[in-house]
């Protein structure tokens, strides 16, 4: 006889339950694992008024990754709490995108990463905003905000880049060849976002005399917990604590 009980059902949610949790996760994920590479700038930026704006980046993606798995953690009904949905899953467990888990690279690599992920997550908040779960809109409608402020950061840098020396220029131009096989995964569940996406990043692009790339291979996966090398090295780093503390109360 199937277990009707209150508990039973608080394990098993129904399918509309499961299905948001997957996506408020992914959206944690991805901003959890921006926020780790992000932090690899402290101390390293090209100046110190970089510096500080890169940590204070990586500390919004934080806040949002923080309240999305709080969230998630609350959908999914089984007490995981947002320590545990951070720093108790594995790998494959993770389901961010591709793009959030590369390697800072330098400096024209992390930013041609950052404003490509900032225009996706403007377009991302404007339309979460309106969603019917009030939690989620909640954190869309802050989310934009400091959005709003990371697109204007990233395209300010790609415009100064791409437009400055031969050698930033050439910089940039690699960069973008290097990243742009990550960015049709960002459109995979939604492709009629990536319209509203490129009207952002193409006046961006024209002003810094930077080109789209005509044709490359494209890498998915992450969302169905698929990743490059690179994710697991970084979640060693950032779960080595947790994992050796389990439990553990500062």
């Amino acid at each position: 006889m199937r277990d009707e009980t209150p508990d039973a059902r608080r394990q098993t949610p129904h399918e509309p339950a499961a299905a948001l949790f997957r996506e408020v996760l992914s959206y944690a994920d991805d901003n959890l694992v921006l926020a780790q590479r992000l932090s690899g700038w402290v101390a390293s930026a090209p100046d110190l008024e970089t510096d500080i704006a890169l940590a204070n980046i990586a500390l919004d993606h934080l806040g949002v990754a923080r309240a999305l798995l709080a969230h998630a953690g609350e959908i999914e009904g089984r007490g995981r709490s947002e320590d545990d949905l951070a720093m108790l899953r594995s790998e494959r467990e993770f389901t961010n995108l591709l793009l959030c888990e590369l390697p800072n690279g330098d400096f024209a690599h992390t930013i041609t990463r950052q404003f490509l992920f900032d225009a996706y997550q403007l377009c991302l908040w404007e339309l979460l905003s309106a969603h019917s779960g009030a939690t989620l809109a909640g954190v869309a409608a802050k989310a934009i905000m400091e959005a709003r402020y990371h697109f204007r950061f990233s395209s300010s840098w790609v415009v100064r880049l791409g437009g400055g020396t031969d050698e930033s220029h050439r910089r940039m131009e690699t960069a973008i060849g290097d990243i742009w096989r990550f960015v049709d995964e960002m459109f995979e569940d939604d492709p009629n976002r990536r319209a509203s996406w490129s009207r952002l990043i193409d006046p961006v692009l024209a002003e810094a005399t930077l080109e789209k790339p005509a044709q490359v291979h494209q890498r998915r996966g992450g969302r169905q917990g698929i990743h490059t090398e690179h994710l697991g090295h970084l979640l060693a780093e950032m779960q080595s604590m947790a994992r050796s503390y389990p439990g553990v109360a500062w």
